[in-house]
């Protein structure tokens, strides 16, 4: 897998032509889908003939009894059915334009679909106006070590450097479009380790879903994990992805896996649900970090008005500036919670943990999950995991079928390695080379060692188990008297104190407490006028991950911190008699 670099670097290189006729971050316009499109004209190499032979026999017959013929010979779920290859391609410098289209046209309708959303048919046209376009498909007609009998994985990996070097020089969100690798294959196992005796199930067919799918990568990893844990078993993916190039990436990856692309939807998972009604067995989700939702907030609203918990955002709506909650209550929303339930593992940055007061929208679907019984764990990453930010993330594991131990009881994990020198990291490794700002990753001993402390279910230093309602707290509004300028208390009708907006305060009391004895023990002490609005209470959820895993760090010595200043007093004395003399 290393060499997906050297690979990547080449079909880079071949943006080199562009240069003075496009924008460099245009570049991606042609690299991607020519790259999709010389990948499948490999795949398709071998049984090219076998498909014309077939076309020449039954070209007459209709598209639906044509399609599935044409497929068979080609010996795949695609075929294409024009005289032309890249290699023909190649051999014709002087009508590439129109053969180039031909053989796009070529295509069976899945195939062409997806290459539609790469609006290449434009970039034709420039190219050709340019005098760049049979270059470039020289270029490409050559690309075969760089293509051929490349694994889906290592696909990822070239599609995914590709879209990283293009988003940078565009100023883009690189990020948005992938994960890295080793996060999925943490995520997957997480997912997947309980569930071995019933995933090594001879002819066992199971379902994965992604609602921001990007170019697949997920789907991708989970079902190559399946695959090494039981050759038998079958994963559905399916999944919904709003950028196109992302889309059309991805759906070209299921079509050359064997998977149905039409399981891959296009468009906004919140406003245009490409898979309404549909429940799955696992699903998992990165999705972008702190997003608005802004361009949907009159859908979700009134969604959320008129449907209630019928729709799927009954719990609550966070704040509009970040939609990562509406992307959880989507997928949980899709759960098969009348057969056999669901299990589902999504990213987040810190946010999600305790944005939002007792009452708020986001504090109310935290209540929701966590009264359910359905958060599972919560693992706390490395910080400069990602591409596109450099900020700690989490992975929340969420379930309606949760294990008799773990019912009632949340899971977190400190897999940070804060506590640790770079150099001995249990949990993490730094890069040589950062890629954007991506400067550590989870190393291989790290994922099991991760998953041992999910599966084991024991409290350690990295590991803490809490009950539901430890994460649970009341928010009580404290009165206090309004007084006269002669500082006698004002009372209403009834005879009853009345408040003073202006002296009003809060406290949070944990659910576990008892309200009253900690009212009478920590407020009244202080303010014995004080009182308890009970019609203003509410309960809020919170998970504080900085409180349950402190350690305290005994401060320094005087007598050390004595020692270094004096070192560094004569250090400076130093340097100045250099710089005199």
């Amino acid at each position: 897998m290393k060499n997906f670099k050297e690979k990547a670097n080449f079909l880079w290189s071949i943006a080199d032509l562009l240069r003075g006729h496009y924008k460099q971050a245009d570049y991606g316009k042609i690299i991607l889908p020519l790259t999709v499109l010389r990948r499948l004209d490999l795949i398709l190499e071998p049984t090219k003939k076998n498909v014309l032979k077939a076309y020449e026999q039954h070209k007459g017959k209709k598209p639906e009894v044509l399609e599935p013929i044409l497929n068979n010979a080609a010996k795949a779920k695609f075929h294409n059915r024009s005289k032309f290859d890249f290699n023909e391609l190649a051999k014709d410098p002087n009508h590439i334009a129109a053969n180039l289209r031909n053989y796009i046209n070529g295509f069976s309708i899945g195939a062409k679909e997806i290459i539609d959303y790469f609006s290449f048919d434009d970039q034709i046209k420039k190219l050709d106006e340019y005098d760049l376009l049979y270059l470039v498909i020289k270029k490409f007609a050559e690309a075969t070590d760089e293509l051929k009998n490349v694994s889906s994985i290592e696909m990822g990996y070239i599609f995914e450097e590709l879209i990283r070097k293009f988003a940078e020089l565009s100023n883009e969100t690189a990020g948005e479009h992938f994960t890295p690798r080793e996060v999925i294959r943490l995520i997957v196992n997480l997912l997947f380790v309980n569930d071995k005796d019933i995933l090594r199930k001879k002819g066992i067919v199971k379902t994965l879903y992604d609602p921001a799918c990007g170019t697949g990568g997920m789907l991708s990893i989970a079902e190559e994990y399946l695959h090494e844990l039981n050759p038998d078993a079958k994963l559905e993916v399916f999944g919904q992805e709003l950028n196109p190039e992302s889309y059309a990436i991805c759906k070209s990856d299921m079509l050359i896996k064997g998977q149905n692309p039409s399981n891959i939807k296009f468009g906004n998972s919140f406003t245009q649900d490409g898979l309404e009604d549909e429940t799955f067995d696992y699903m998992l989700s990165n999705p972008p970090f702190g997003v608005e939702w802004k361009k949907a907030e009159k859908q979700i609203k009134d969604e959320f008005a008129t449907k209630g918990f019928a729709g799927r955002f009954g719990a609550g709506l966070p704040a509009i500036s970040d939609g990562s909650f509406l992307f959880l209550q989507h997928m949980i929303s899709k759960m098969k919670r009348s057969s056999g339930g669901s299990r589902i593992g999504i990213v987040f940055n810190g946010s999600p943990l305790f944005s939002g007061g007792a009452g708020s929208g986001t504090s109310d679907i935290r209540k929701w999950i966590i009264e359910n019984d359905m958060l599972e764990a919560i693992v706390a990453m490395p910080d400069q995991l990602f591409y596109n930010t450099g900020i700690s993330t989490y992975i929340w594991i969420v379930t309606d079928r949760k294990s008799k131990a773990r019912k009632g009881k949340v899971q977190l994990i400190n897999a940070t390695g804060a506590d640790r020198e770079d150099k001995d990291n249990p949990f993490y490794s730094k890069m040589l080379r950062s890629l954007g700002n991506k400067r550590k990753e989870i190393h291989e001993k790290a994922i099991d060692r991760i998953t041992e402390i999910y599966g084991e279910l024991k409290e350690t230093s990295y590991c803490k188990i809490f009950d539901n309602d430890d994460f649970g707290y009341r928010r009580i509004t404290v009165e206090r008297p309004k007084r006269n300028a002669k500082g006698k208390i004002e009372k209403d009708k009834k005879d009853n104190p009345v408040a003073d907006a202006d002296l009003r305060d809060f406290e949070n009391i944990p659910l576990k407490e008892d309200v009253q004895k900690y009212f009478k023990r920590e407020v009244l002490p202080h303010l014995p006028d004080a009182w308890i609005d009970e019609s203003k209470t509410k309960i809020g959820y919170e998970v504080n991950f900085t409180k349950y895993f402190y350690q305290y760090k005994p401060l320094r010595g005087l007598q050390n911190i004595r020692k270094d200043i004096l070192a560094l007093e004569e250090e400076t004395v130093n340097m100045i008699q250099e710089v005199i003399q």
